[in-house]
């Protein structure tokens, strides 16, 4: 199987891994789910995180294609654009990211400045969509339920599964954002479990599972099919379903939602600027 060369990167803040994927004999990379620095605070916002990205690739003379949210992120901000501008490469998501605009560009009463048709992205991706990263074989996978954008991408030996799945010790995404789906979800999953079970898996998140005292971002298609936590063979999907709205009901809502699906569902990019020169974020009262 071909197998790319993987390269991680952790920001601690949001508890997300960014990862810079590459084959090795052409060295043409792809950027996956890279991070702005936000302080919701003071609304600053930084490029420390982006730039170990930028600075990696170009230590690795990597020639970026692709520059890939999984999804619409809830819990950062994307630095997509911002990596694109110094890197190069297509900007793209799953075609699945108009639902989300469709859905938040109301929350967000966002007006007609606001396309809700993708046009934010170089390249929207297709369930099944065939690709290449350099010489290796690519597909990238619709897997909704989290979100209805979630795509998964195999590139060689490698699933990059966004929210989708964590650690087995810890479980599934969450489902209870506009659009998300329990049901779907599971159904989602065993697409994802359905590819070998060598299959090398990234996550976008990690959080460490009670008695587990270091982060994690790699796992296996096996080991996920045999233990996680959540959903593994053997598991009825009602059960599942019983389990993930249960436990969704309890939780919070995440600390950089509002800003973050403000920002990435336009690709990345701020609401344009007002008058006075300067971009602001929306917080809609009693919403959600």
């Amino acid at each position: 199987m071909q197998r790319p060369d993987v390269k991680a990167f952790f920001d601690e803040a949001t508890n997300t891994f960014s990862y810079i994927a590459w084959d090795p004999s052409t060295r043409k990379a792809a950027v996956i789910d890279s991070v702005l620095d936000y302080d919701p605070a003071s609304g600053r916002t930084r490029r420390d995180a982006a730039n170990a990205l930028i600075d990696f690739a170009k230590s690795q003379r990597l020639e970026v294609e692709w520059v890939i949210d999984t999804h619409v992120h809830a819990d950062h901000l994307s630095a997509a654009p911002y990596v694109q501008s110094v890197l190069g490469g297509k900007l793209a998501i799953g075609e699945h990211i108009r639902d989300v605009q469709q859905a938040f560009g109301k929350v967000f009463n966002a007006g007609s400045e606001f396309s809700r048709d993708g046009s934010q992205f170089d390249h929207l991706f297709k369930d099944g969509e065939r690709y290449r990263l350099g010489s290796i074989d690519a597909v990238a996978l619709h897997t909704p339920g989290h979100t209805p954008a979630c795509m998964t991408h195999v590139i060689g030996d490698a699933a990059f599964v966004g929210d989708t799945l964590f650690m087995p010790d810890y479980g599934t995404a969450r489902c209870d954002f506009p659009g998300g789906d329990a049901r779907t979800l599971y159904r989602s999953i065993q697409r994802i479990f359905a590819l070998p079970d060598e299959t090398r898996v990234f996550l976008c998140h990690d959080y460490k599972a009670p008695g587990r005292d270091h982060f994690v971002h790699e796992t296996s298609v096996g080991a996920e099919r045999r233990s996680n936590i959540h959903v593994h063979e053997g598991t009825v999907e009602d059960d599942f379903v019983s389990m993930r709205n249960t436990r969704d009901a309890t939780l919070a809502v995440p600390r950089l939602l509002l800003p973050s699906v403000q920002v990435n569902m336009r690709g990345g990019k701020f609401p344009p600027a007002e008058d006075n020169g300067t971009c602001y974020l929306k917080i809609p009262l009693d919403v959600l």
